[in-house]
């Protein structure tokens, strides 16, 4: 018993040992064309802070450059405890607009989504960004045969198809899309 009251005493008065929280990654809005300052500054203050970026070719008048953009514009990462200082410190770093999450508290983002990113990145595996689509939204196919054909994303067994449907009758037909490349409408 002794043992269990010296543990909630140490609890209440901080013991750092003892209250110590997992760390987890939130996502963390910045300002336009700030994400890397903002990254450069956390990892000044030691908060782990990760901004995937790409290679991206910038033409001008006069010349052409590769230029590294960050693949989610205005977003970036932090691997941080919930209730910790350190998500004032982040919500303190210039450039940073907040959280991204309800009232700015932020929500965690699940590990193995940030780590797939990160792997993806340091296999050196060529990437590039791409639309958000969820499965059950509308899309539009852009070029080919069918450029401009509408209808609903599906996936079957990892397969993405289009759902083509004629409302008033109930009826549809279902397209593979591989190769072709969509658009949310």
């Amino acid at each position: 018993m002794l043992g269990a009251e010296r543990d909630s005493k140490a609890i209440l008065a901080g013991d750092p040992t003892l209250t110590k929280e997992p760390l987890r990654w939130f996502a963390v809005q910045t300002r336009s064309r700030h994400e890397k300052k903002a990254h450069a500054e956390l990892q000044e203050k030691g908060i782990q802070s990760f901004l995937p970026l790409f290679a991206e070719k910038h033409k001008w008048s006069d010349r052409q450059r590769v230029v590294e953009v960050p693949l989610f514009p205005q977003y970036l990462f932090v691997r941080i405890a919930v209730s910790s200082d350190e998500r004032i410190s982040v919500l303190r770093t210039n450039g940073v607009v907040g959280l991204v999450g309800t009232k700015g508290c932020g929500i965690a983002i699940p590990d193995v989504q940030v780590e797939r990113i990160q792997r993806v990145i340091e296999q050196k595996i060529p990437y590039n960004p791409h639309l958000y689509l969820n499965v059950g939204k509308r899309i539009r196919i852009r070029g080919g045969a069918l450029d401009g054909m509408e209808g609903i994303l599906t996936a079957v067994n990892g397969d993405q198809t289009l759902v083509v449907s004629v409302e008033l009758i109930q009826r549809s037909l279902a397209v593979r899309i591989a190769g072709f490349e969509i658009e949310p409408v």
